[in-house]
């Protein structure tokens, strides 16, 4: 199992400074084929800090949200720590959930790649967290969010009494838990309630990076019609897997990770500063009432964001101080 120094520095950093791992505690490593070398890295630092650590490979799942297998799912809630590099992300699960339920920190890396991890694990967390925490408290007065941007978005999403999740990087106490690499703000519309449209020009969940963007029109908190090229015919397929609930507005998000870039993996993808991202599908795991075993996000450029009739950000342009004090 031949791990690159660099890749085992940011592994440490993920393990020892983000999950803040203590002696003592059982970890479990999930992970599947195309993020084997990850979770591998993942083992072997959390064996060298001396604890008690299990390496799970399972069978790919095919969509973002599709539950583990039984099994895995009640060991998840018998451990202290989990981390899942995997290629579809567990972060929207009833495993995820139930064992977060139980104390255990959960975090999800989703399609983690090595030189995501060695780029993206060295930024500056405090600083994001700062900025996160920051436009999270912002997020929580707002009762309508409005963003428009130069391919076409326009979309209002009711947000008036959601709790924002500030996904900064620091998930050290019981039930604590989010993605990694991350920096990001994020919430979840209400329900039925949005209304526009959403045009995706960045990256979508389980279709990479977009070179014909992506119309959707939604309708009453739906997704009603999703018009394009070739990557607007794969999201209707993805879609089309899990029914109705898998089209409702689940997610909108800031990122606020200065290190992150457009790769064409969303776990990346939507934490990069500047940009907006919304997801559409299950939602529960951040406040929400829709359980679906999908959750697919879509990267917007150049945005330009009101929280009310507050303007935070302008072609991409964030107009949040980024100061840490």
């Amino acid at each position: 199992m031949a791990v690159s120094p660099e890749l085992y520095s940011a592994s440490q950093i993920a393990v020892r400074d983000c999950m803040g791992l203590q002696p003592g505690e059982r970890v479990m490593v999930i992970t599947d084929e195309p993020c084997r070398s990850i979770g591998q890295a993942i083992f072997r630092v959390t064996q060298d800090f001396g604890n008690e650590v299990f390496l799970i490979e399972i069978t790919p799942r095919r969509t973002h949200g599709e539950e583990p297998p039984a099994e895995v799912a009640d060991l998840m809630q018998r451990v202290d720590l989990v981390l899942c590099p995997t290629s579809k992300s567990m972060t929207h699960t009833n495993a995820k959930r139930a064992a977060a339920a139980k104390g255990v920190r959960v975090c999800t890396l989703p399609g983690v790649t090595e030189d995501m991890m060695v780029r993206c694990m060295n930024a500056d967390y405090f600083k994001i967290a700062d900025l996160t925490n920051k436009l999270a408290a912002m997020m929580d007065q707002t009762s309508v969010i409005r963003v428009t941007a130069p391919r076409g978005t326009d979309i209002t999403m009711p947000v008036k009494g959601r709790k924002t999740i500030p996904s900064h990087g620091l998930f050290r106490e019981k039930g604590r838990g989010g993605n990694l690499p991350t920096g990001e703000a994020f919430l979840a519309p209400l329900e039925g309630q949005s209304q526009g449209v959403v045009v995706v020009d960045g990256s979508m969940s389980g279709v990479g990076i977009v070179k014909t963007p992506i119309r959707i029109e939604v309708r009453d908190g739906f997704a009603e019609e999703i018009t394009g090229g070739e990557e607007s015919m794969k999201l209707k397929e993805l879609l089309e897997l899990h029914g109705r609930l898998s089209r409702n507005v689940a997610e909108f998000g800031i990122g606020t990770n200065d290190r992150a870039k457009i790769t064409g993996l969303i776990l990346e993808d939507e934490k990069v500063l500047g940009t907006i991202h919304v997801a559409f599908g299950d939602n529960v795991t951040m406040g929400g009432t829709v359980n679906v075993p999908s959750h697919l996000d879509g990267l917007v450029l150049s945005p330009t964001v009101w929280f009310d009739d507050r303007k935070v950000m302008e072609n991409g342009k964030l107009l949040v101080s980024w100061e840490i004090g």
